[in-house]
């Protein structure tokens, strides 16, 4: 097996009204260059003014993922001359970041695996090139649009602890899932996590592939380059250290520059942020303020009500869900909450291609649906049908069910269908009546369609055995 190393430095975009160091909205804009100021577009004279609340998300990101919190934090200059950052260098966090030595659990299958924290540290994003006709490598010119410049992100940078793609696709995966629980991150926000990861493999130099987003890629982006670094080293040639770019669309990277070294980007100290302190009753506050965090809910669930794995992981992938499941589970059986909405509305939701938060759902209409499951007065069929109009059409439930009828046939309206069924069907009653028991299958979909869904199954199938038996 081939030893590889990766270690991944994550950029969390922070959803924060105004940029990091100047006023201008923190918001997607309809036109480009229009939320700008001096300060963003690096004007002589302009002076940045640091705001404080990413200094609070930064430290509560640090205290969440166990690290230590420096006292007191600098900004650096990074220097490097690149169109995105028109004042030839990045304001950002080098030598004392906001956080350092800290880890995270990460559950890769079966397995726990301990990743260690680096640094986690603040800085201000460079401005959205624009690649046309093609991509970084190909394009016939290049735009750029500041209205990105100066978002705020806080970067986590990792040990070189992963051994597989597939171990840096759970962390990922898992570090979005606890950022979301913080508050730091919502997926469906204009905000994105992009990632740049080092690889090497053979105790061979790393190479830098840049900003991959999403956790699928960056399985895809660290597959392809292990591969091209192996055959790389077949025939017989040395892997240089250098960066490269992940092209999405032929799932490949490609080269983009030489790899500059920490000395290249020239850091000092910037002149024109004062030191910041981070005091004691600071830092005791924002730990204090932490919420379960999602290996600590899941551990939790388990004990608590006694579920299984797969069902934990699926209701506390929100932190929403997770706390309307304890709510409902005080009200409701907790297995039959967490099988419906693990099942049921998962799968709805997975459909519609929306999370939990973003389907509009409210609590009463959950609390109502899941009343007349566990009363049986709905049939499997008819709730699914039911759960399906309420996050496409945005309906009450009530309405839903009045509307079309959807509660359970009563006695003798299923002994009606039962009877049309058997009379309309003597085919398949013959069938049944010589031994072929699977017969019974389909006599009971003909009540199923008759009834529109009203009819239980169980119940169908036990008149229909009662009037054939008879």
């Amino acid at each position: 097996m081939t030893d590889v190393k990766i270690g991944l430095e994550t950029h969390v975009q922070l959803d924060t009204e105004t940029k990091l160091f100047c006023g201008c909205p923190n918001e997607e804009a309809d036109e480009p260059n229009t939320h700008v100021c001096e300060t963003c577009l690096g004007h002589p004279g302009s002076k940045p003014r640091l705001n404080e609340e990413v200094v609070n998300q930064a430290v509560k990101a640090s205290e969440a993922l166990d690290c230590e919190v420096n006292e007191d934090v600098f900004f650096s200059r990074k220097t490097y001359f690149y169109p995105d950052m028109s004042k030839n260098y990045q304001i950002t966090q080098y030598e004392i970041p906001v956080g350092e030595d800290g880890e995270k659990q990460i559950k890769v299958g079966d397995e726990k695996k301990e990743v260690g924290i680096k640094r986690i540290h603040i800085e201000e994003d460079p401005a959205k090139m624009k690649h046309v006709g093609g991509n970084v490598s190909d394009s016939d010119y290049s735009k750029v649009d500041y209205n990105r410049a100066g978002t705020p992100l806080i970067e986590i940078v990792t040990d070189p602890d992963f051994r597989s793609p597939k171990e840096a696709r759970a962390y990922l995966q898992q570090l979005a899932q606890m950022m979301q629980y913080l508050g730091l991150y919502r997926p469906e926000s204009d905000f994105s996590i992009k990632t740049d990861a080092n690889v090497s493999i053979e105790g061979g130099e790393r190479v830098e592939v840049k900003n991959i987003t999403g956790t699928k890629d960056i399985e895809k982006a660290l597959n392809y380059e292990i591969s091209r670094q192996k055959q790389w080293k077949k025939r017989g040639r040395e892997v240089e250290q250098h960066t490269r770019s992940f092209n999405q669309g032929t799932g490949a990277t490609e080269a983009m520059r030489e790899k500059e070294t920490e000395e290249d980007y020239g850091y000092i100290f910037d002149p024109d942020l004062t030191r910041q302190e981070l005091d004691e009753e600071l830092r005791t506050r924002i730990k204090e303020s932490l919420p379960e965090l999602p290996q600590e809910k899941f551990e939790r669930f388990k004990e608590e009500y006694g579920l299984k794995d797969k069902l934990v992981e699926s209701l506390i992938t929100e932190a929403s869900l997770a706390e309307d499941f304890e709510e409902l589970a005080e009200e409701f059986n907790s297995s039959l909450v967490a099988s419906w909405m693990s099942g049921d509305l998962k799968k709805v939701l997975n459909y519609n291609e929306l999370t939990y938060s973003e389907s509009g759902l409210d609590f009463e209409s959950i609390q109502y649906m899941l009343d007349l499951i566990s009363e049986e007065k709905i049939s499997d069929r008819n709730a699914e049908m039911l759960l399906r109009e309420v996050v496409g059409e945005e309906r009450r439930p009530e309405e839903i069910v009045e509307e079309e009828d959807l509660l359970k046939a009563d006695e003798s309206e299923i002994d009606s269908f039962v009877e049309a069924a058997i009379d309309e069907n003597r085919d398949a009653v013959e069938d049944f009546e010589s031994g072929e028991e699977e017969a019974i299958n389909f006599l009971v979909g003909q009540v199923m369609q008759k009834s529109q869904g009203k009819a239980d199954p169980k119940t169908a199938r036990e008149k229909i055995l009662e009037v054939l038996e008879d």
